[in-house]
């Protein structure tokens, strides 16, 4: 375990994703600092960079935390964590400490794709997972925005503007881009066909969702959460409000880990 200081209440949360590593410090019950890096080859060392300058946003030292959980892909290779916890957990308890009243969690990341079902006290209660097929997470827009040579920032506001709808009956990534590629030759508008694309993605998640019976209002989380074309779809697709945190929703699986730390020490 870290070194302690008895007047400071300081933890640290580090979500080491396949894509972005994460980290939230909480310090006297509230969130004091964040950060997010790309995670690179080097998973310890990228979720060691992420928790320093998380810490350095909260003006704290190292030795000033009381407890560390790491979650995320890369979890395993946190050996300065004091424990390891899954991302299925921390999402949830992330989505609880900012919405209390939360019973259902979609967390849409660079790789993989959860609909999370929470209990009235805020735990996993079930839950669905993609985590086979890129459809369905971020990887699948990030393909979208390369064959259109757009930013991924752009991909939801062209949606939002389509005048019609051009569906994609691809649910495979690489069917789903030569598809694309057809509709752009055929001459179909792009920002119709990124409709589709963000419809085809959201029929998916629903499907997965049915799965675990999900209540509204549903939590939105993860890096696709930031893309307002997915949060109009999902709600077309799941006949239910969808709610993103003005916190950054890519910060939720890290708070959730934080969350877990301070409840460690409270219980040790």
């Amino acid at each position: 375990m870290c070194d302690q200081r008895n007047d400071i209440q300081a933890y640290a949360g580090v979500d080491v994703g396949s894509l972005a590593t994460k980290s939230v410090v909480i310090l006297d019950g509230n969130m004091a600092g964040s950060s997010i890096i790309p995670t690179g080859v080097f998973p310890e060392k990228a979720g060691q960079e992420a928790m320093e300058k998380a810490l350095a946003a909260a003006g704290l030292n190292p030795d000033e935390l009381r407890f560390i959980v790491a979650t995320g892909y890369g979890r395993i290779t946190a050996k300065y964590a004091d424990k390891m916890v899954t991302e299925i957990t921390c999402h949830a308890k992330g989505a609880g400490y900012l919405r209390p009243a939360i019973r259902t969690v979609i967390d849409m990341g660079g790789q993989d794709c959860k609909v999370i079902k929470l209990d009235r006290e805020g735990n996993v209660e079930d839950f669905a997972m993609n985590d086979k097929c890129a459809a369905g997470t971020g990887r699948f827009l990030e393909v979208m925005a390369n064959v259109f040579k757009v930013s991924l920032d752009k991909l939801g506001p062209m949606a939002l503007s389509a005048n019609s709808v051009v569906p994609i009956s691809s649910t495979c990534t690489v069917f789903a881009e030569s598809e694309v590629i057809s509709l752009i030759a055929r001459g179909e508008p792009p920002e119709d066909i990124l409709k589709g694309v963000h419809q085809a993605i959201s029929n998916r998640v629903a499907g997965m969702a049915s799965r675990v019976n999900p209540e509204p209002e549903i939590f939105f989380s993860g890096g696709v959460a930031k893309n307002s074309g997915m949060k109009a779809a999902l709600e077309s697709a799941l006949k239910s409000p969808v709610y993103v945190p003005d916190f950054d929703p890519q910060l939720v699986g890290a708070l959730g880990a934080a969350v877990l730390a301070k409840s460690f020490v409270s219980k040790a």
